[in-house]
Order: C-alpha cells, then structure tokens, then sequence
C-alpha cells in the first residue's frame, strides 16, 4: 500500500511537472489579449500590419487587433476623438487637424512613409493647365494629401478657385469615382491603385510630395489621454509593428511578403510585386522601423500654414503635435 501511495505521489509530481513547464513555455497568446480597434485607410500603407498579423506577432505581444477600414479622414477622426477607435494609421497632417480645427489632444506616436502618393488624371489631360475649371477629386478638403494637390496646383499657376473640388473620400473611393466618371479629372492616388489606374488608361502626372521635398505622410496617432492610461499597450503595439515592418523589409521573406498583398489588398501578382517594390526601395520606401521623419513633419507643418493661412502662415514647433517616448520604449525592447 505504501508502494502504492509512492507511485502515486511520483506520478503527480511528474504531471504537475510537465504542466508547469507548458506555462513557463507558454506565449501571451495563450493568455487573454488586450483588444485594440485599429482605423486605416485600405493600402500600402497597412504592409507592416498585414505581415504582424500574417506572422502571429500581435498575439506574440498579447494583443487582438481588430482592422477597420475607414471610408474618409472625416470619418476616422471623428471616431478616434470619441473613443470609438484607439489606433489611427493616417495622414498625420490629419492628428495636426483634429488638434487644430476639433481641439482634440492627441499624439502622433510613429512614423510611417511618405505616402507614394501620385497625381494621376484622364487621358485627355495633357498639363497641370489642363485642369482650369475641371474637377479634382480629395478626400477632406483641407487636410493632408488635398492640401498637396493644392500645393502642386499652385506651383503650377492654379490658384483656389481655378478649379472645383470634390470631396468623395479615402483612396479607393477616388479611385472608383475617377474610373467611374471622367469629369472627375484629377486626383491623388497611392500604389496599388495609382498603378492600377495608369493600367486602365489614366495618366500619372508625378509624385505629389515632389513640390514639397521630404513628407512625413502616414504615421499613427492616438488620444494624448489614452496613452497614458495605456502605455504599455502602446508600447506593445508598436513594438509587434516594428517586428512586422522588419520582417517586410528582409529581402529574404520577400516570395513571402507579397502574398499578403495579393490576400489583403486583392491584387493580381505582378501588381503585388510592383506593390512590394514600391514599398522595399531604399531610397523611398517605407521607413527603416517606422521612424518618424521630423524634417517631413516640418514640411506638412509649412504646407499647412501656406495652403490654409493656419497661424497667421507661420507654422508652430512640430513637438506639440508628438509623443515618441512609447516609440523609442518599444524600440529598446526589441
């Protein structure tokens, strides 16, 4: 009886063993993960989030993240300000509006890319001249990349009020209206669907930041009170992004890389391919780490001040607008 009892001690310290080192070699995923609502526009610039999600690495950092496409910058901003969204992936001249124009106290907290936004317009317009009383198709009308359009327009001897501006929405909704109807003449477009659109007989007229030099286009911003109530949930989210962005740029996941592309954004492979070439440049491709480009921020800044008169045209200190302390915390976790 008491070999017995032996046998039977010995055989639970052996289970109780092997159950304590699946929970020493368990991941955060295993355990409950913290939601996060995350707002994007539908594009490249969600590269590095589609490969963490391919790759497991928000769960890796014990988080669940549910991507919401966002119709307008409108429409994001007004859902970050109430708390609807946590995270929002946008144009950061957008977080310098919604500080400015809604007074809401935010933080940009990442960079991203500098938008590889292109002017595409009809066929039949041959010049920047061209567009003298024709329509141009943006998203907000006095926000980020519309603010551009006008910058590339004036610098082109068109001035506000030399043509009508259209505010239909995001990327792919100008997309839709420029193939769907020619009087909407001109717009900005971003890979995949500034290639798509030169295959469908649209003519790409250049880069739009050119008449700006170096923008800091996409980064992510949040509410300046959420984040300190939530700074290592911050922490962990940029963290899994960063690891998502430097698995995208080792060339050799490439084969791997393009297919969320083809997945996320239904793209036919070699558009794909030329999606990820965009991305993977070494010159302008998207960000090593998604630093924030402060030089780039400065020039959003000045486009601001010239295009809209915002602060008698004389733009502030960019730090009022950031928070990178999450940033280079994340980064020296890494």
């Amino acid at each position: 009886m008491a070999a017995r009892r032996s046998m039977r001690l010995a055989r639970n310290a052996v289970i109780g063993a092997l159950a304590g080192a699946a929970m020493l070699g368990a991941t955060p995923a295993a355990h409950a993960q913290t939601a996060l609502k995350v707002m994007v526009f539908a594009g490249l610039s969600n590269f590095s989030i589609f490969a963490a999600q391919h790759k497991g690495l928000f769960a890796k950092h014990g988080l669940a993240i549910e991507l919401i496409n966002t119709p307008s910058s409108d429409a994001q901003r007004e859902r970050l300000a109430k708390g609807e969204i946590q995270i929002a992936h946008a144009g950061v001249d957008n977080a310098v509006a919604m500080a400015e124009l809604a007074k809401v106290d935010i933080a940009i907290v990442m960079g991203g890319d500098n938008g590889f936004n292109r002017i595409i317009a009809q066929s039949d317009i041959k010049s920047y001249a061209d567009l003298r009383g024709k329509t141009v198709v943006v998203d907000a009308p006095n926000t980020a990349f519309a603010l551009l359009l006008y910058k590339v327009l004036k610098d082109n001897g068109l001035n506000k009020g030399d043509y009508v501006v259209k505010p239909v929405g995001g990327t792919p909704v100008r997309f839709d209206a420029m193939m769907k109807d020619k009087t909407n003449a001109a717009g900005i477009l971003a890979p995949p669907f500034a290639f798509s659109a030169v295959q469908a007989g649209l003519k790409d007229m250049g880069s739009a930041a050119k008449a700006v030099g170096t923008y800091q286009s996409d980064g992510a911003f949040v509410l300046r009170e959420w984040a300190k109530a939530n700074s290592d949930t911050l922490t962990r989210y940029i963290k899994a992004y960063v690891e998502g962005r430097r698995w995208v740029l080792n060339p050799a996941n490439k084969a791997e890389a393009i297919q969320p592309l083809v997945d996320r954004l239904r793209l036919a492979p070699d558009v794909a391919a030329q999606t990820y070439a965009v991305a993977t440049d070494p010159a302008d491709g998207i960000a090593k780490d998604a630093k924030f480009d402060m030089e780039g921020f400065k020039n959003v800044l000045k486009l601001r001040a010239e295009i809209e008169g915002q602060w008698g045209g004389n733009p502030p200190p960019p730090d009022k607008y950031l928070d990178l302390t999450y940033y280079d915390k994340a980064l020296a976790g890494l």
